[in-house]
């Protein structure tokens, strides 16, 4: 699944939401879970942190560490 925004950069897949082809928060029990993540040293971003809560808002989650 596409989103209405960052159409090149966020998708859903399944049950995960995917950044940048990273996985980076998965659905389940009706809540949106951030996953660990790592890539070329960074385990965080202020984009993916955004991506995660857009994601979240439109699928109607909360988002959970």
């Amino acid at each position: 699944m596409k989103f209405n925004k960052y159409t090149l950069n966020l998708r859903k897949e399944g049950n995960y939401i995917i950044s940048y082809n990273t996985k980076v928060a998965e659905i389940k029990n009706g809540e949106l879970h951030k996953l660990d993540w790592n890539v070329g040293g960074m385990t965080t971003s202020p984009t993916t942190s955004k991506h995660i809560n857009y994601a979240a808002n439109e699928l109607g989650l909360i988002v959970v560490k």
